[in-house]
């Protein structure tokens, strides 16, 4: 099989030990974009025994659906891919495309044809995250994954997700489907506070106090106009945000 050193004895000695790998009850989903169908199957079949949920694609075109609709937390992209290779592909998961969302930031490993110096940092200036030349050792590859997917997982209690919104305490850092939401300080506080319990009703009261730290009852437009502004920002998600409970206050998921 071309370039891959698939030790299939070895491999099927120990993947009945694997473990599901997880971020809470959730397995981990890898995009897999490979165009010869022999390596293709042989790496979604070890990677399936390794407890990952794999998204075959053979060519540019399907990865990109793929990557829109799963929105998968590792991409394996092959240097060879048809229509679009393989570094390619990852300057369009970076840039993005007009109308299309997916996560910009996703982990991306690059299976090259060689380790030539230059390709390999072409490789990274373009955005790629890790570089595997062909022929690899399978478990090589597995631990490379297992390794990326380690350093980009937050810890735990460090990200907040309500809905389709991925709040990262450490940084800040908002985004909506993958794509960030830029939000000035107390619009992040005001979505901080509802995203700590999404579906309760907060009232204005005790968001004036905790996110504004008013101590009395005040008549102010303050948390209305932040609300608003802050409401127009996620608008583009496919369902409702920071919903106005008439007379009461807010809460960040509609119905």
């Amino acid at each position: 099989m071309r370039g891959v050193r698939h030790k299939i004895a070895r491999k099927d000695s120990w993947s009945h030990e694997s473990t599901v790998v997880s971020v809470g009850s959730v397995t981990t989903a890898l995009l897999l974009a490979e165009p010869e169908p022999s390596t293709r199957g042989y790496l979604e079949r070890h990677l399936a025994a390794d407890g990952f949920e794999v998204l075959g694609a053979g060519a540019g075109s399907e990865a990109l659906t793929l990557a829109e609709v799963a929105r998968p937390d590792l991409v394996l992209l092959d240097e060879t891919l048809p229509e679009a290779g393989g570094l390619e592909l990852c300057r369009q998961l970076r840039e993005g495309q007009p109308g299309r969302t997916w996560n910009r930031e996703v982990p991306v490993i690059l299976l090259a044809e060689n380790g030539d110096p230059v390709d390999r940092v072409r490789a990274f200036d373009r955005g790629v995250d890790d570089y595997v030349a062909k022929p690899f050792h399978y478990e090589e590859l597995l631990a490379r994954i297992r390794a990326i997917l380690r350093r980009v997982a937050p810890p735990a209690g460090e990200r907040l997700e309500a809905g389709e919104i991925t709040i990262d305490r450490p940084t800040r850092r908002v985004t909506v489907r993958g794509e960030r939401v830029a939000l000035a300080g107390k619009e992040y506080e005001l979505l901080l506070e509802l995203a700590s319990d999404p579906e309760r009703v907060f009232t204005k009261e005790e968001l004036l106090r905790d996110v504004w730290g008013f101590r009395s009852h005040a008549r102010t437009r303050t948390l209305d106009s932040h609300a608003s502004r802050l409401r127009r920002k996620l608008s583009h998600a496919q369902r409702e945000y920071v919903v106005n409970e008439w007379g009461v206050g807010y809460r960040l998921l509609g119905d």
